[in-house]
């Protein structure tokens, strides 16, 4: 996978050549990772992978795909972004996301999860096994793989230490709420996949949860916001149909995420990595350090970073970069002709990309980002050359400094008599 694999791995390697008769028209579960060589989150869970792979190995298959090499088999899962985990169960041809925190405990506990409602679905049961499979409300719809099922040992792995803003739901089977809610919890997190994440609990089988959280009713909804590892929940107090879980939510993650980084483009990866892994990406053309100096570019960061935090719920990608430092990138985003400061939003996953016509102030950047959130876009866009991200040359970063002319060595001339008479001289040379 992210390290080279050897024939001691229990990861098996998969490539076109071999997904289908070893994945596809297998009985066994699989559970694949798509990913990338450069992708720094790949490299982290690959120990975890190889570990979980061994504990596994003769009970569920883990794979690993390059899909960077392989873009048309990640393209065929819908792969945007790396790692993507999937689930290949009983039905091959639909796989599941893998909802779990990236351990190999976790890993573990979503693959024995799996295998038991292939067991259920056998002997024509549906959910079982501490919760209903779909997760929530003992609802026992078994369909939704949105909402996460947890329990008392993949809690803290799953939602503790997320980086993710949670709800979970702490229900009961047997309780009539809860399955009036099941239906609704199931729908909101379907829309708020890649934003919120939801689970649920069953609080009559994994009390040590309920107890930590003082559950005394069903269903209770419990909010962790991201990066609470102290384990401190919020109490939900919406309403109990989708679209009130959704607005709920959305607004506590608007509230909740940082405001993401203005990055320089100074490697490849920071522009494949933030484009492919986000939405769109808005990449601002700033002016050459001599045109514009440390306070003017300081100033057109603060602004940028003012945009990037009125616009953090759609979450995009932020990128600048100096101008004439990126030849190729201005070259393949059609720049040279709007002069600098410039700005462009891409989307990777179309190959588009649109460039801002009006000014690169506040009132123009907001009133373009006004149309991308609604998508009513005024600028016709533009496709990217082959449908990928143009190359980047490896570069230094901004030290931060104003900008300084090179200085050039003054030449003495006092020894020089500019108005000697060298004719004699001449004459003397035409003799010889």
């Amino acid at each position: 996978m992210n390290t080279v694999l050897t024939s001691s791995d229990d990861v098996i390697s998969l490539d076109p050549t071999n997904f289908d008769r070893l994945v596809i028209q297998s009985s066994d579960l699989w559970i694949v990772e798509f990913y990338a060589p450069w992708c720094g989150h790949c490299q982290s869970l690959t120990p975890e992978w190889k570990k979980a792979a061994t504990a596994l190995k003769g009970i569920v298959k883990l794979g690993a795909v390059d899909a960077d090499q392989h873009k048309s088999l990640g393209g065929q899962y819908g792969v945007s972004g790396f790692p993507t985990i999937k689930i290949f169960g009983t039905n091959k041809h639909s796989p599941k996301d893998f909802q779990g925190a990236r351990t190999a405990d976790a890993i573990i506990e979503q693959a024995l999860a799996h295998l038991r409602q292939i067991v259920n679905d056998r002997l024509g049961k549906r959910g079982g096994g501490g919760g209903s499979s779909g997760g929530n409300g003992g609802s026992g719809s078994g369909s939704n793989k949105d909402v996460v099922e947890l329990t008392d040992s993949n809690f803290e792995s799953t939602v503790l230490n997320s980086e993710d803003l949670w709800l979970v739901e702490f229900y009961a089977p047997w309780c009539g709420h809860c399955k009036n809610l099941a239906p609704e919890w199931e729908k909101a997190a379907t829309e708020l996949k890649g934003k919120v994440k939801l689970g649920a609990l069953d609080a009559t089988v994994h009390t040590q949860m309920a107890q930590r959280y003082e559950v005394r009713g069903f269903p209770t909804i419990k909010m962790f916001a991201a990066g609470r590892k102290d384990g401190q929940a919020q109490e939900y107090d919406g309403g109990r149909t989708a679209n009130d879980i959704v607005t709920w939510a959305l607004d506590k993650f608007a509230i909740n995420i940082p405001a993401p980084d203005i990055l320089e483009i100074t490697n490849q990866e920071i522009l494949d990595k933030t484009c492919q892994d986000k939405p769109l990406c808005i990449v601002s053309f700033l002016p050459y350090i001599l045109d514009c100096q440390s306070k003017c570019r300081n100033d057109h960061l603060t602004m940028l970073k003012g945009m990037a935090e009125k616009y953090k719920r759609n979450q995009w990608g932020w990128l600048w970069v100096e101008a004439f430092k990126q030849e190729q990138l201005e070259k393949a985003l059609g720049i040279g002709g709007f002069g600098y400061p410039a700005q462009v939003a891409i989307n990777s996953r179309k190959g588009k990309y649109v460039v801002l016509k009006g000014s690169f102030s506040e009132q123009g950047i907001g009133s373009f980002m006004k149309e991308l959130s609604t998508g009513r876009i005024s600028s016709p866009s533009e496709p990217l050359a082959d449908n990928k991200l143009p190359t980047i040359v490896d570069s230094q970063p901004w030290d931060g400094k104003d900008g300084a002319l090179d200085i050039v060595e003054d030449i003495d001339l006092s020894d020089v008599d500019m108005d000697e008479d060298d004719s004699s001289t001449n004459k003397k040379k035409v003799e010889l």
